[in-house]
């Protein structure tokens, strides 16, 4: 009799071994009972037939069940793509449970040892409907709040990118990370690399690159633990020679508790400096540039030559820039070395607030400079490619994403209150609105669009601005609560350019 050897091998990662396909035995090895040699009978002929019939089949089903490739299904989900043949299952199973928190999954980064089976108990402790699939096929389904389904992702042989599949939720920063320690640089990555479903190779930091390396919770969590920038804007004084110096400092900045930013700063502060006057006011300016490439400076508040007072300096030198504020407006000064662009968007900007001369008078005054942040990898000043592209990963009013959210303004019911708004850009534009009052008082760019209150009972919503322009608005809270103020080009807003006015009795 020949023997033909059925047995398999464990299936990987730790799983209960698959049964083997024994004919005859517990050993896994079938008995076949060969016809005698020569007997060329029906009989006979039939049995050799059916023999290297099975034969075949045995020899498929004994190459898949010795392949610890092969996908691998279970009740809970379906993992494809995350095992190789060159990686020897450790037997070990890794469990981790994931949870929701805001718009981003926490933790938002696994680490589990090549070799490892990888099983993620997933739990939507959010506040709405979210998925979790990942790059291999693997998925959760749509989960309703408070749902759970275990995720069963195989032997992990390189990392695995992970996200929610609903309408703008990957891109509000709900991503998830599974890292496979102990790779080599060689399978230090997922054999799958990118799918169909969008998967992307080359994520910083654990995120997926079209939400940005840091997520909105990073970035709330980041301003609460930080002072807020003072928004109070005081009045101007009386002097009319104003005297000013502006050191440029080139430094690294933290954007969240792990994510930095190289920036380009007047004064070492993004916006520099905001200065007030009157109008008639000579402002002097000195620049003293302590960075190591050229920079410069541009008032829209003055009415001067370029040629005279706009050119780069380099590091080292220092530059005298005077103007005469003949009008009135909230005006942008900005760095304008080539590519202006890139320097804005590094942090130099600021503005110059010279006073209409019929202003109401008000019980607050605060100032909101809205601008724009193109995030890179860590300590990398702004991505140069999402720049031109004109895709911001994080906003901001002030300079800081979401640090009005995490440290509201506070006022009072019944008190006036003026904010004055300008747009730096560099690119996109500003709708600035109070959620839940009106705007008696508009002005823009120079002009009242209304004034206490416009013709035939008209009052207004917004304050629109370009990239430059600015503006501001009064209103009045009239009952206790939480009033966010934001950009309404809402993906802006969500993206860090919001904030609130706390209004208590």
């Amino acid at each position: 009799m020949a023997d033909l050897n059925l047995s398999a091998s464990p299936s990987s990662g730790g799983k209960t071994p698959r049964p083997s396909a024994s004919m005859g035995g517990s050993t896994g090895t079938p008995k076949l009972r060969m016809s005698p040699a020569g007997d060329h009978s029906p009989i006979s002929r039939t049995a050799g037939a059916i023999i290297g019939v099975v034969s075949v089949v045995a020899l498929a089903l004994a190459i898949f069940l010795s392949n610890p490739s092969a996908p691998t299904t279970s009740g809970t989900g379906t993992a494809s793509g995350t095992t190789a043949s060159s990686v020897t299952p450790t037997g070990h199973t890794t469990r981790v449970s994931v949870g929701v928190e805001g718009m981003a999954f926490t933790p938002g980064h696994i680490e589990v040892p090549v070799g490892d089976r990888l099983i993620v108990d997933f739990t939507n402790s959010g506040d709405q409907r979210h998925d979790l699939v990942f790059e291999t096929g693997v998925s959760s389904g749509s989960l309703a709040a408070g749902e759970t389904k275990e995720l069963d992702l195989g032997v992990i042989s390189g990392d695995v990118e992970g996200w929610c599949s609903l309408p703008g939720h990957r891109e509000m920063g709900m991503t998830l990370h599974v890292q496979a320690t102990g790779a080599s640089s060689s399978g230090a990555s997922s054999s799958s690399g990118a799918s169909a479903s969008g998967g992307h190779a080359g994520h910083n930091h654990g995120q997926d690159t079209t939400g940005g390396p840091a997520t909105a919770t990073e970035l709330t969590d980041y301003a609460a633990s930080i002072d807020a920038r003072d928004p109070v804007l005081p009045a101007a004084t009386n002097e009319t020679e104003r005297h000013y110096t502006f050191t440029v400092t080139e430094q690294t900045t933290n954007v969240t508790d792990t994510l930095t930013r190289q920036t380009w700063t007047f004064n070492g502060d993004a916006p520099g400096p905001i200065l007030r006057g009157h109008i008639g006011d000579t402002f002097h300016i000195t620049l003293v540039n302590n960075g190591t490439m050229s920079h410069s400076l541009d008032f829209h508040a003055g009415l001067v030559a370029p040629d005279n007072v706009m050119h780069s300096i380099e590091p080292g030198q220092s530059l005298e820039y005077t103007f005469v504020a003949k009008n009135a407006g909230i005006w942008l000064y900005h760095c304008s070395t080539a590519p202006m662009s890139m320097h804005i968007a590094n942090g130099m900007f600021g503005a110059v607030i010279i006073d209409p001369t019929d202003l109401d008078k008000v019980d607050h005054e605060y100032v909101m400079v809205a601008s724009e942040l193109y995030l890179g990898a860590d300590g990398q000043p702004a991505d140069a490619s999402l720049l031109s592209a004109l895709q911001p990963n994080a906003m901001a009013f002030n300079g800081v994403p979401f640090q009005y959210k995490a440290h509201p303004i506070q006022i009072k019911t019944n008190e006036r209150v003026r904010v004055w708004v300008m747009d730096a850009g560099p690119n996109l534009a500003t709708t600035f609105h109070v959620v839940g009052t009106q705007f008696d008082t508009v002005w823009r760019e120079g002009a009242y669009v209304i004034h206490g209150g416009g013709s035939g009972g008209g009052w207004g919503q917004v304050l629109s601005l370009g990239a430059a322009e600015g503006g501001f608005v009064e209103f009045t809270p009239l009952e206790a609560g939480h009033y966010a103020f934001v950009n309404h080009a809402l993906s802006l807003a969500e993206k860090g350019q919001t904030g609130v006015f706390e209004v208590t009795d």
